[in-house]
């Protein structure tokens, strides 16, 4: 089973047991029962934050700024009024006018989409400062991070922190070690290449897993959540001895890319679902490829994506539109249409209407005056000229997404 140990996993438990809900209160004469939370109108997204509010609103926030949106000043006010003194996060705080007091269950995964956010958006280097402290405290003795602290460290978080200290300017190396040492041999009976969420408690063995591999893979390449395309071949798509974090992280998308092919998506471990599509997981896998280089190998699941996901993101929220934003993006495919959605404007229409919008398939800093991505066309030009399908990505990464 999947250990997908995100907030947006937490939500989508809290989604399916609000399903349940009025049949299991439906003789229960409370009338808070049924009482729906009430939402800050700086909030994106519809559904009770108290599981994912600071991940969904960070994650809708570098979305928006990834292509070319300037977002509502309440919405990044709502975001920035969520951080304790001490610079952390929780996933959501329901009165922000009580200062944070140790009771809370402080979110290294919250934390470190927020400072992706804020630093993205600019203007925000003391909550970004102090939100990159925070983590630094907090790091365990192998250099990487659990959900929350003190924990065990895993692949998922780790790699989203990876992120967020990279977007700081602050030191990602020894994390990086620490997630390559999570990645399987090439040589491994199964899961050749991938990367494991943590150690198997028992036996200490290291079991591949989809989910764990598309963050590391961004984590090793030590990328935020919002990559660019990938450049420059690393080998191939053969497995290498992962040698460097950026072999690590091309291993990694090897195995992603055989795990995608034929079916074209990752399939759900939840429990009684067997071959379901997960469709998070499999945009996150588009995303890591995409950040790899392996835009050939993306083809066919990002394909998949813009015929199926619609429904999912609909349902789950601006979460999962800016994961299929980050997918489309790290791939080259404008965001504006996918699968003839635009998925920014679909994005925006789930909070507060944005400053400006610009219809653009990068940011402004990255597009030129026609709203084509500079990186594109870039890419273009390098398949062309050199005859492949693909391109491995030059970077060290943050890192997960």
């Amino acid at each position: 089973m999947t250990l997908r140990r995100s907030a947006t996993a937490l939500a989508a438990s809290a989604i399916l047991c609000a399903a349940a809900a009025p049949t299991a209160f439906a003789d229960s004469a409370s009338p808070s029962a049924s009482a729906s939370p009430v939402l800050p109108s700086g909030l994106y997204g519809k559904t009770d934050p108290k599981y994912d509010g600071v991940w969904r609103q960070s994650l809708a926030l570098i979305a928006q700024d990834a292509t070319g949106v300037r977002p509502a000043a309440k919405a990044v006010d709502w975001l920035t009024g969520q951080q304790c003194a001490d610079g952390a996060f929780t996933s959501f705080r329901a009165d922000v006018t009580k200062p944070c007091d140790g009771k809370e269950l402080l979110d290294t995964n919250a934390t470190a989409a927020a400072v992706q956010a804020l630093k993205a958006l600019g203007g925000h280097d003391a909550a970004v400062k102090k939100g990159a402290g925070w983590l630094k405290s907090v790091a365990g003795k192998d250099g990487g991070w659990s959900y929350n602290p003190g924990g065990a460290s895993d692949a998922n978080s780790t790699s989203v922190v990876i992120g967020a200290l990279a977007a700081a300017g602050e030191p990602t190396a020894k994390a990086e070690k620490m997630l390559v040492s999570l990645s399987l041999p090439c040589d491994a009976k199964e899961g050749g290449g991938g990367f494991a969420y943590q150690p198997d408690k028992k036996s200490g063995k290291l079991f591949a897993n989809a989910d764990a591999t598309g963050a590391a893979v961004l984590g090793t390449l030590g990328s935020g959540l919002a990559p660019r395309p990938g450049g420059k071949d690393v080998g191939g798509t053969g497995c290498l001895n992962a040698s460097s974090p950026a072999q690590a992280a091309h291993n990694g998308a090897t195995y992603l890319a055989g795990a995608t092919a034929g079916k074209a998506y990752l399939k759900s471990a939840m429990p009684g679902a067997e071959d379901q599509p997960d469709y998070g997981n499999t945009a996150d896998a588009v995303t890591a490829l995409g950040a790899d280089g392996l835009t050939a190998q993306a083809r066919q699941p990002l394909a998949w994506l813009e015929q199926h996901a619609a429904g999912w993101a609909r349902q789950s929220g601006p979460a999962a539109y800016a994961q299929l934003i980050f997918a489309a993006r790290a791939n080259g495919v404008d965001p504006h249409d996918f699968g003839g959605a635009d998925l920014v404007k679909q994005l925006n229409a789930t909070g507060p209407a944005p400053a400006s919008s610009a219809k653009a398939a990068d940011s402004k800093k990255d597009s030129d005056s026609s709203g084509v991505s500079v990186w594109w066309i870039v890419g273009v030009g390098l398949v062309a000229g050199i005859g492949i399908g693909f391109l491995l990505s030059t970077r060290g990464r943050k890192r997960q997404a």
